[in-house]
């Protein structure tokens, strides 16, 4: 509402500023929320770096032009505004109803994180893509195994991945989407590097298990804390529920960093 009163009133120019500001304001509270958030996306980097092998490292370095795997993994959000890259805004979820699999599910024509994730290991394995075309093809790839360990990216449908199930997070209107991507981790306050640092406690035996799989088995455990994800309550949450379900969050993120770094290996390691 744009204020007057006897002794003071907006500038027509003033006014036209304030509705862009509120109109900018509203449109960005209203997108849908993507991945882990850039927190829980890099702390899955710095995990990858660790488990890559010399060979491995040595090709990322050049095709990454130095940058490190951490500050990649963001790069697929941060094209959205991008409409050159339209083609992909689908392929950061996939929906599997409960008591499906995702073979039974409806398929998305405008793909998913499963059939992406395959399809771009396949490509990148075959030498299909070189130069700049291979390098968005291997950031789409980092940040699509860091999605998909993220339990709503592994929908029911309706609720939009629980973009649509409104909450508190604390006193701040919040949604459950958000509540995973990036509120329980926002909230320990701490940096990537020191998210990673916390998180990464495996043993060998665990790393070995966890590279033995696919994408297809990462979308089923998603699917297999829907229970949990989904207890929420009154919808005013905060320590409780953090305090019940963040390991999860700290196994979901760990799995991804070993995983990413197993399939990097495969691809350029071998």
């Amino acid at each position: 509402m744009l204020y007057k009163c006897k002794h003071f009133s907006l500038q027509p120019e003033t006014q036209i500023c304030m509705r862009i500001v509120l109109i900018f304001f509203f449109v960005v509270c209203s997108l849908p929320s993507f991945g882990w958030g850039q927190t829980g996306h890099r702390a899955m980097g710095k995990i990858a770096e660790k488990y890559l092998n010399k060979k491995a490292k040595k090709r990322l370095h050049a095709l990454l032009r130095g940058e490190p795997l951490a500050m990649t993994t963001t790069w697929m959000d941060e094209i959205r505004s991008d409409s050159t890259f339209d083609y992909a805004n689908d392929w950061h979820w996939v929906t599997i109803p409960n008591g499906q699999t995702y073979e039974q599910s409806e398929k998305n024509p405008k793909g998913d994180v499963i059939a992406s994730i395959e399809k771009i290991i396949a490509e990148l394995k075959s030498g299909k893509y070189t130069g700049n075309e291979e390098v968005i093809r291997l950031k789409m790839l980092i940040h699509l195994v860091g999605d998909i360990h993220q339990p709503l990216h592994v929908g029911i449908g309706p609720d939009r991945g629980g973009n649509s199930v409104k909450v508190m997070w604390f006193r701040a209107d919040s949604n459950l989407h958000r509540v995973w991507d990036s509120d329980m981790i926002d909230d320990k306050g701490l940096s990537y590097s020191e998210l990673a640092l916390w998180i990464d406690q495996s043993t060998e035996a665990d790393r070995k298990m966890w590279a033995n799989s696919h994408a297809r088995d990462w979308a089923k455990e998603s699917i297999s804390y829907r229970k949990q994800v989904y207890d929420y309550g009154d919808g005013k949450m905060g320590y409780q529920y953090s305090y019940k379900y963040f390991d999860i969050v700290k196994l979901r993120l760990l799995q991804s960093g070993v995983r990413l770094a197993s399939v990097l290996n495969d691809i350029y390691g071998s």
